[in-house]
């Protein structure tokens, strides 16, 4: 069945405290994907960020990202005042989020709010820490240590903290007892609003997807509490590090950083971790969007410690086995295959063979030199269709700076002679809506028609990411109907 839905990351949502949040804003946005006749809200990765601020690089696989807490709860429940929380610095911009500003504010409103819970009396936040015990131990043990550590990475811990030693865990346990059961509770709130979050959105019809990293980041509760996993020595130092190779546009690749999975362990233990880790995402998600999915049938291997990524080569992944074990363990889900960049023939085979959707990116469409698999007459049904995704700019800001031969095509292919410039992106949204696709997943910039201001991330950059939030006043019924009256053009209410 036709559907569409709006790409826009939680952080995005307007709010009073700095940052989106799983506040009433987040209510009302959902009210405005119901009466635009969309039936699915695309978000980033929920987990808690660290230097940088990527979803993509977070503290644990498994944690939710506190900046997510809806503060105006708190203060309904009596465990901080209003008046408190309007004391701190969230940053002054409606259209910018300041993660300096947060990362010192946040943390001391959520504290007093724990400290005024009295969380450690409560059977349901006992019943949650029991149910999570599987992540939720070394994750708050994990916060705990690293704050006393002055923030630092693991890796840069005394040996004894570093290689878990048990004596010093136990004396961790009982020194920083206080400060686990805070990052406790951080989640168990964290999990109680947005499970309340995805049930009103389920129950107005909109189901979530979500987007999981297929790699960790170094710095993590993962890969210190379950270094095995991991392409690590005997002292717990990675041996391998991911990246993609030299290209068109980068001379030295890409150097991400991440460690490998050591995948002839995973594969002997079931691949138990994996089937975990996406059933966990099913509770929090109704559809999971894989990112780097071409990584499990081959991954780019770097020497740790290499500048940069021309030395490194690739390896076989896992393949088809991984699937095949989480399918018979979790049964049929609904996953999404990030399957961009250059594919080889047997990463296409591994897609098919899974049965999941492909993306297709319109943005990638338009070289006018050759034939391109992202144009709209050469997709397949079993695909989703995207103007652009958080990587990359918006419909607007994109045609900007488009050469004219490219430029030229893109008026040509989809009949713009005519057409306003106020309502180029109309037409990008026309294209993608009217394609085959059975989903259509359109940013919100792009429904707003924002230029280059609304992009969220620049791939390989640092400084100026993930920071862009949507003003509070744009979700008129106007745009409501226009996005609605488009989907149900082409079938897709």
């Amino acid at each position: 069945m036709r559907k569409s839905g709006v790409l826009l990351p939680v952080t995005s949502l307007p709010s009073r405290y700095g940052i989106g949040s799983f506040s009433k804003e987040a209510y009302q946005f959902v009210d405005f994907l119901k009466k635009a006749g969309q039936s699915y809200w695309q978000i980033l990765p929920l987990g808690p960020t660290g230097y940088g601020d990527s979803p993509y690089q977070s503290f644990s696989t498994f944690a939710g990202n506190p900046y997510f807490i809806d503060l105006e709860n708190l203060a309904d429940r009596g465990w901080i005042t209003r008046e408190a929380c309007l004391r701190y610095d969230f940053g002054s911009n409606p259209a910018q989020i300041d993660y300096e500003k947060l990362y010192w504010s946040r943390a001391k409103v959520l504290f007093a709010a724990y400290q005024n819970s009295n969380i450690g009396k409560k059977r349901k936040f006992r019943d949650f820490i029991k149910r999570n015990r599987f992540w939720l131990d070394d994750y708050a043990l994990y916060m705990a240590i690293k704050d006393a550590e002055g923030g630092s990475s693991w890796a840069e811990w005394e040996e004894a903290l570093k290689l878990r030693k048990p004596s010093r865990m136990k004396e961790c346990r009982k020194a920083f007892k206080d400060e686990i059961e805070y990052y406790q509770f951080q989640q168990y709130i964290f999990d109680e609003q947005w499970m309340k979050l995805k049930k009103y959105a389920n129950r107005n019809g909109i189901k979530i997807i979500g987007d999981i990293p297929i790699y960790v980041a170094l710095d993590s509760a993962d890969t210190w509490a379950d270094p095995e996993l991991f392409q690590f020595d005997d002292q717990c130092r990675p041996t391998r590090v991911a990246g993609c190779p030299p290209d068109g546009f980068s001379a030295d690749g890409q150097l991400w950083g991440n460690p490998l999975y050591r995948w002839a362990y995973h594969k002997e233990t079931g691949y138990s971790w994996w089937i975990r880790r996406i059933e966990y995402c099913c509770r929090l998600y109704d559809a999971v969007r894989i990112d780097h999915f071409r990584g499990f049938d081959a991954y780019y291997s770097i020497p740790y410690g290499a500048l940069n990524a021309k030395k490194g080569k690739w390896e076989k992944g896992p393949g088809y086995d991984i699937f095949k074990a989480i399918k018979a363990e979790l049964g049929e889900k609904e996953i999404i295959a990030e399957d961009l960049g250059f594919l080889t023939p047997s990463v296409l085979k591994l897609v098919k063979r899974t049965g999941y959707p492909g993306m297709k990116i319109l943005q990638f469409a338009f070289d006018s030199k050759e034939e391109s698999d992202y144009l709209p007459h050469n997709y397949p049904k079993n695909c989703i269709v995207y103007t652009g995704t958080h990587d990359n700019d918006t419909i607007m800001g994109w045609y900007r700076t488009l050469n004219q031969a490219d430029k030229d095509f893109c008026r040509n292919y989809l009949n713009l002679g005519k057409c306003r410039r106020k309502e180029l992106h109309w037409e990008f949204i026309r294209a993608a809506l009217s394609s085959v696709a059975e989903l259509a997943v359109i940013p919100m910039q792009d429904y707003l028609g924002l230029g280059r201001e609304a992009r969220i991330n620049t791939p390989s950059t640092l400084g100026g990411n993930w920071e862009w939030r949507m003003e509070a006043d744009v979700l008129t019924d106007e745009l409501a109907v226009r996005i609605y009256d488009m989907a149900r053009l082409y079938k897709r209410c």
